[in-house]
C-alpha cells in the first residue's frame, strides 16, 4: 500500500482551474518517472467523465483504465493550494492528489484518505496548513479534529470531600485514557478551579497534554470550597481548539442557569449533551419500521472506487428521501448515501452487498433507481 511521504508533497501551489492544476501534477508525475508524458491526457479525460473532487477540499485526479499502460510505476504527486483551486461546480480544492497506478494499489491511500476526511473541519485545516507534516497528518487522520469525550472520561457519584481530590480523579481519567501525562495531573491539583455556579466547577491546563479531551466528575454528597458548594468538576485538557465546542456548550448552559443538566445527568445524557452537536459520526439511526430497505450486490470488478461511488451518490441525490447505506460485508455502520466521502469509506469490494434504507416521499422510487444504477454498473458497464 502506498504511504505518503514528504517528497510527495509540493507546497504553495496556485492554479486558475482544475485543468491547469492537473497538468502541473501530471508534469511532476512524468518528471519523477512515474508516468509517460501522454498520461496527462488520461487524467484530463477522467475529469471530463466525472469530477474527481471528493469534498472537504480534496480532489484525486487520476487516469483512465485505458491509460494504465502509460504508468511506469505507482506513485502520487500531492499539490497544496492554500488559495484554493477551482474544481468546477462551486468546489474548491486545497489539496489535490495526482495518482499514477498500474493496478489498485492507490485504493489503499483512497481508503485511508476518506476515513480521515469524513470529519468536519478538515477543509479549513488543509487551507491553513503550512508544512508538509501538517498535510500528511491530516490526510492520514493523525491530526486531532475533535476533543475526546466518552464514557471512560466520566466518573459519577465519587466519594470525594475536597476539590484537590476531585481534580486528581479528573486528571487520572484523562491519563488512563492516554490524553495526558503526570505533568497534567500535577498542574491540575495545584490550580484553583473556576466556579460556574450551582456547585459546578471548571479546571483546565495545556501542560502535559497529548490529545485534547474533557472529563467530568460528580460527587456523592456535596461539600464546600471557599464557602461555595461543590457538586461536580469539569476538567479540560487543551492542546488545540478542538475542545471549543465543549466550552461553547458549557457557556450556554451556565448563561441560561442550566448547570443542573450536567450535575444531575447520567453518563448517557452527558454524552448526548456534549456530543450531539460536536461529534461527526458515520452511524445513522434508522426507524426501520417506517423505512423501505433493499439490498444490492456490487459486481464492479474493482468495487466502489471513486468514479462508481460518485455515480452512486449522484443517483441518490436525485431523490428527496433520506437514504442511508451499509456494507453488509463491512463494519455494520450505516452512512449517508448522498455523501461521497462516506460512501467510499465503506470500502466496498467486488461481490459485497449494500443495504439501502430510504425514508421519505419518494423512498420506493429511490430504491428502484439505485438498484437500476447498480445493475447497470455505475457507468462501468
Amino acid at each position: 500500500m502506498l504511504t505518503l511521504i514528504n517528497d510527495d508533497i509540493t507546497l504553495q501551489q496556485s492554479a486558475q482551474d482544475k485543468t491547469s492544476a492537473i497538468k502541473a501534477m501530471a508534469a511532476q508525475l512524468t518528471e519523477m518517472g512515474f508516468v509517460s508524458p501522454k498520461y496527462v491526457d488520461g487524467m484530463l479525460q477522467r475529469e471530463q467523465q466525472n469530477s474527481t473532487f471528493l469534498g472537504n477540499g480534496i480532489a484525486i485526479p487520476h487516469g483512465t483504465t485505458d491509460t494504465r499502460h502509460l504508468v511506469n510505476k505507482t506513485g502520487v504527486a500531492v499539490h497544496h493550494f492554500p488559495e484554493g483551486a477551482n474544481w468546477g461546480d462551486g468546489n474548491i480544492a486545497y489539496v489535490a492528489i495526482g495518482i499514477a497506478a498500474k493496478s489498485d494499489k492507490h485504493l489503499g491511500i483512497l481508503k485511508q484518505l476518506t476515513k480521515a476526511l469524513s470529519e468536519d473541519g478538515v477543509e479549513e485545516k488543509l487551507k491553513q496548513a503550512t508544512t508538509k507534516a501538517d498535510i500528511i497528518a491530516l490526510l492520514n487522520g493523525e491530526m486531532q479534529l475533535e476533543a475526546d469525550f466518552d464514557a471512560s472520561l466520566i466518573q459519577l457519584h465519587f466519594p470525594a470531600n475536597d476539590l484537590i481530590q476531585m481534580s486528581a480523579v479528573a486528571g487520572g481519567l484523562l491519563k488512563n485514557n492516554g490524553n495526558v501525562d503526570k505533568q497534567f495531573i500535577g498542574e491540575l491539583v495545584t490550580k484553583e478551579p473556576t466556579y460556574l455556579g450551582s456547585g459546578l466547577w471548571l479546571v483546565s491546563s495545556n501542560k502535559g497534554v497529548k490529545r485534547a479531551a474533557m472529563s467530568i466528575v460528580s460527587v456523592v454528597n456535596s461539600f464546600e470550597f471557599n464557602h461555595l458548594p461543590v457538586r461536580g468538576l469539569i476538567a479540560i485538557a487543551s492542546a488545540n481548539n478542538t475542545h471549543q465546542s465543549f466550552l461553547t456548550t458549557i457557556t450556554e448552559l451556565v448563561f441560561t442557569q442550566q448547570q443542573d443538566s450536567i450535575l444531575s445527568a447520567t453518563t448517557e445524557q452527558l454524552l448526548e449533551l456534549f456530543l450531539s452537536t460536536s461529534t461527526n459520526t458515520n452511524e445513522i439511526a434508522i426507524e426501520t419500521s417506517n423505512a423501505n430497505s433493499a439490498t444490492f450486490k456490487i459486481n464492479n470488478t474493482h468495487g466502489l472506487h471513486a468514479r462508481p461511488s460518485a455515480m452512486l451518490v449522484a443517483e441518490a441525490k436525485k431523490y428527496a428521501s433520506k437514504i442511508t447505506v451499509l456494507n453488509v460485508n463491512g463494519d455494520g455502520k450505516s452512512v449517508d448515501a448522498k455523501n461521497l466521502m462516506k460512501v467510499i469509506s465503506l470500502s466496498v469490494k467486488h461481490g459485497h452487498e449494500l443495504q439501502f434504507t430510504a425514508i421519505g416521499i419518494d423512498e420506493k422510487e429511490a430504491l428502484a433507481g439505485i438498484g437500476e444504477a447498480i445493475a447497470s454498473g455505475l457507468s462501468e458497464g
